[in-house]
């Protein structure tokens, strides 16, 4: 585990960003391809506008994505499909883009997702932490078992308040109550793990995720701690809760 604590979100973005491209351009040098997977929502957005800037030949590059509503047309403020299309896509023509698909026969598209996201290891995971300590969907308590590549949760009254903090809904209400999301074990097959965690409201979430050794479902983030090749990358807010010696690392 390694953890940089920078000044601002914007320079946490800018050192994420540098990091990625390392990552990525080292894997497109070494096998001719690199395999990536990507995180949504308001903690990713200095992280994206500083990868626009990094020289990368996207042409070599797969994206796979986290999550998605499910029921939730892609052309919703909220819908993640929508978000990486505008936020990712826009500057970085991938040579296959596989989206979470939540509309239609979900099972049956969550069959062919799995299939492409399993055909090879990925090289590197945008994993961001929820306010109440989720990875991705995996809402408390999570479950670290499953081996299915991707499956349907029922969300958590918490995740869906800061979804509407966030802005991405009018009232919690609206939100969808079911989501897909890559499961633990899944997202710790990845390579390398880089986790993006930025703003004051996430600065609880980073204080139970570091705090000693353990390692709980009931803090899904934690098991991030348990990764070979894990990097958190914090700003001086989100860092606020924790020690000087923690923070330091």
């Amino acid at each position: 585990m390694k953890i940089h604590v920078a000044q601002t979100a914007e320079g946490l973005g800018r050192e994420a960003a540098g990091r990625a491209e390392e990552i990525l351009n080292a894997c497109i040098g070494k096998q001719g391809y690199a395999r990536i997977v990507l995180s949504t929502g308001a903690s990713q957005f200095t992280f994206l506008q500083a990868l626009q800037e990094k020289a990368i030949d996207w042409s070599k590059v797969e994206m796979f994505h986290l999550d998605e509503y499910v029921g939730l047309s892609e052309s919703h403020p909220a819908s993640f499909r929508k978000y990486l299309k505008e936020r990712f896509l826009s500057f970085a023509p991938v040579s296959q883009a596989h989206f979470v698909n939540g509309e239609g026969d979900v099972q049956a598209n969550l069959k062919r997702l799995g299939e492409e996201l399993t055909r090879l290891p990925i090289d590197l995971a945008l994993i961001g932490i929820g306010e109440n300590a989720h990875i991705a969907f995996n809402d408390p308590p999570a479950d670290f078992q499953t081996t299915v590549p991707y499956k349907i949760v029922d969300l958590d009254q918490d995740c869906k308040a800061q979804q509407v903090r966030e802005g991405w809904f009018p009232s919690v209400d609206e939100v969808p109550k079911q989501a897909i999301t890559m499961t633990v074990q899944q997202m710790m097959k990845s390579r390398v793990i880089l986790s993006c965690v930025p703003n004051q409201v996430k600065a609880k979430a980073v204080y139970e995720t570091l705090k000693g050794d353990r390692v709980s479902e009931h803090v899904p983030a934690t098991i991030l701690k348990t990764h070979p090749d894990w990097t958190l990358y914090l700003d001086r807010q989100s860092a606020s809760l924790l020690e000087d010696s923690v923070a330091s690392k």
